[in-house]
C-alpha cells in the first residue's frame, strides 16, 4: 500500500504537465516575436526595393541580389572592405587589451582583494554613469593635438577605455567563484602571479572571460558617437559606413536592410561561435 501510495505521488499531475506546456509555448512566441523582424530584414534584402516599399509588403515578391550589388559597388571600387577591417581592427584589439587588464583587476578585487574593494567597484562603474557626448570636445581636442584623427588605434585606445569599467566588473564576479584552494596549491608549487592567472584563473573562468570579451566586442563594434566624430575616410568604421551609404534620394529601404545584414554577420557569428561559453558565464555564480 505504502509502494502504491508512492508511486502515485510521484506521478506528474496533469495540472503540472498543462503548465510546463503553457510555458513552453509562452517562451516559443516570446522567441518568435524577437526573431520575426529578424527575418523580415533578412527577406526584404533579398526584395527590389519597389517590392520592398509595398504597402502591405509582398512575401510572394520576386528575390534578387541587387541590394547587396550596390552595398558591395558603394564608396567606389573598394566598397564596405575598409571600413570592415576598421571596425573588426578596433573591435578585436580593444576587447584583447580590455581582457589583459581587466583579468589581474579582477583578481585584485575578488581572489586577492584590496581594502574597501567595493568602493573601487563602484568608482569603476560611475565612469559609465557620464554621458558620451559630455567627454566628445575634450577627447576630439586631444586627439587633433596629437594626430590621432581619422586613426583607427585613436578608437582602439578609446574603445578599451570605455569597456575597461564593464569588463572589470563582470570578470570579479566570475573570478570569485574559483576556488582558492586552486590557488594556494599552485602557490604552494612555486607559481607566480602571472602564471597563476593565466595557467589557473584564466581557464578556470574561461566561460565568464568568453562572455566579458563578446560583450566588450559588441559594445566595441556598435560604437556610432566618437567613430562618427574622431575619423574620417582611412579609419572610417562600419556603423559610419552604413550611416553614409543611404541618402534621402529615392528608394531605400532593401538596401538598408542589406547593409544592416551584412554589418551585423561579425557580431552574429561571434555569438553563435561562443554561444556554449556565454551561456556558462552568464549563468556562472548563480547556483552554489
Amino acid at each position: 500500500m505504502t509502494a502504491l501510495t508512492t508511486a502515485t505521488a510521484r506521478r506528474p499531475r496533469p495540472r503540472g504537465r498543462v503548465q510546463g506546456a503553457a510555458l513552453g509555448i509562452t517562451a516559443w512566441l516570446a522567441g518568435l516575436l524577437f526573431v520575426l523582424p529578424i527575418l523580415w530584414m533578412v527577406l526584404t534584402s533579398f526584395h527590389s526595393e519597389a517590392d520592398a516599399a509595398t504597402n502591405p509588403p509582398s512575401l510572394a515578391a520576386s528575390l534578387t541580389l541587387d541590394s547587396y550589388r550596390a552595398f558591395f559597388g558603394a564608396g567606389g571600387g573598394a566598397g564596405p572592405w575598409p571600413a570592415l577591417i576598421n571596425s573588426t581592427t578596433a573591435s578585436v584589439v580593444s576587447t584583447l587589451l580590455t581582457l589583459c587588464l581587466a583579468l589581474p583587476a579582477a583578481y585584485a578585487l575578488s581572489i586577492r582583494p584590496v581594502k574597501k574593494w567595493t568602493d573601487v567597484l563602484f568608482f569603476f562603474l560611475s565612469t559609465k554613469m557620464l554621458p558620451l557626448v559630455a567627454g566628445l570636445l575634450p577627447i576630439y581636442l586631444f586627439a587633433k593635438n596629437t594626430g590621432l584623427l581619422d586613426n583607427v588605434w585613436a578608437l582602439v585606445i578609446l574603445y578599451t577605455a570605455m569597456n575597461l569599467p564593464i569588463a572589470v566588473w563582470m570578470m570579479q564576479s566570475f573570478l570569485s567563484e574559483v576556488p582558492t584552494a586552486i590557488i594556494e596549491a599552485a602557490q604552494i608549487d612555486g607559481a607566480r602571479l602571472p602564471t597563476i592567472l593565466w595557467r589557473v584563473v584564466a581557464p578556470i573562468a574561461l566561460p565568464g572571460i568568453a562572455a566579458t570579451a563578446l560583450i566588450c566586442f559588441i559594445f566595441s563594434w556598435n560604437e556610432l558617437l566618437f567613430a562618427r566624430v574622431l575619423t574620417g575616410v582611412v579609419a572610417e568604421t562600419a556603423p559610419v559606413f552604413l550611416t553614409g551609404f543611404i541618402t534621402s534620394q529615392g528608394l531605400f529601404l532593401a538596401k538598408v536592410c542589406a547593409a544592416s545584414l551584412v554589418i551585423s554577420l561579425p557580431v552574429l557569428a561571434a555569438g553563435f561561435a561562443a554561444q556554449d561559453k556565454l551561456v556558462q558565464g552568464l549563468s556562472l555564480g548563480a547556483v552554489k
